[in-house]
């Protein structure tokens, strides 16, 4: 069978055997491929540092008949993350973005707008600023996913939530008003919800060189969070080691 070839970003690599790796992939032609890299640990010309997670690469790989793991056979770095420093927050907010990409697309289901959003979202993880590429990430993911509810109006009695207050609930999808909060909800501000207006209209690299804190943006992070959570049914590791930071 003839290899396939397409430009991939790596999520996840696992020991298996003595000197292969089990690798997925988030490859452009086909979306997630789950695949084995033979003799991984021990070949620099096949695959040198390409397989660290979040390097961007040529992947060829083929299909093997009547077996659900591909065959990779060989990686060529495109771009990776360990050419400029990765302090510690970078490292958390790395790997966010691939657990969200592991946990959020189904295998061999090609998403080229998730493709496109990963590569911006990456090529702005380039310091310790993380917080507006993870928020404008989460956001992006929960709706290009399908999760994220309306945001303009109360999931209860359907009133407009522009200008008034909004919250938000662990086990409720959507927004709520006063009148119908739950008990025990969070509130999420105006502020948050234009800057979530705003995201939908410009591209991350519209947002370079704004100053952003950990503080700001946070009440939309949680609802993100608890929204994706809910729906895949289990907690984000990442999302726990972002907010030590």
């Amino acid at each position: 069978m003839a290899l396939k070839e397409s430009e991939a970003i790596v999520l996840r690599t696992y020991p298996l055997r003595e000197a292969d790796l089990l690798v997925t992939l988030f490859t452009r032609l086909e979306g997630k491929v789950r695949g084995v890299a033979r003799a991984a640990k021990k070949s620099k010309r096949r695959f040198g540092g390409a397989l660290e997670p979040l390097t961007v690469v040529k992947a060829y790989y083929e299909d093997r008949e009547r077996q659900e793991l591909a065959r990779l056979d060989s990686c060529e770095v495109l771009d990776s993350p360990l050419a400029t420093q990765v302090s510690y927050p970078r490292a958390v907010a790395l790997g966010h973005v691939a657990e969200l990409l592991d946990e959020l697309l189904p295998d061999r289901e090609a998403n080229d707008a998730i493709f496109r959003l990963a590569l911006s979202v990456l090529g702005r993880l380039r310091g310790c600023d993380v917080w507006l590429p993870v928020t404008y990430f989460e956001l992006w993911m929960t709706r290009l996913v399908g999760f994220l509810p309306e945001l303009t109006e109360c999931l209860a009695c359907g009133r407009s939530l522009n200008g008034s207050r909004a919250y938000f609930h662990a086990l409720a999808d959507g927004l709520m008003c006063a009148d119908d909060k739950r008990l025990a909800s969070s509130e999420i501000s105006p502020e948050s919800r234009a800057l979530a207006a705003q995201m939908f209209r410009s591209p991350v690299e519209g947002f370079t060189g704004v100053p952003w804190a950990k503080t700001q943006g946070a009440d939309l992070r949680k609802f993100l969070v608890q929204t994706l959570q809910r729906h895949i049914e289990k907690k984000l590791v990442t999302a726990g080691m972002l907010e030590k930071l």
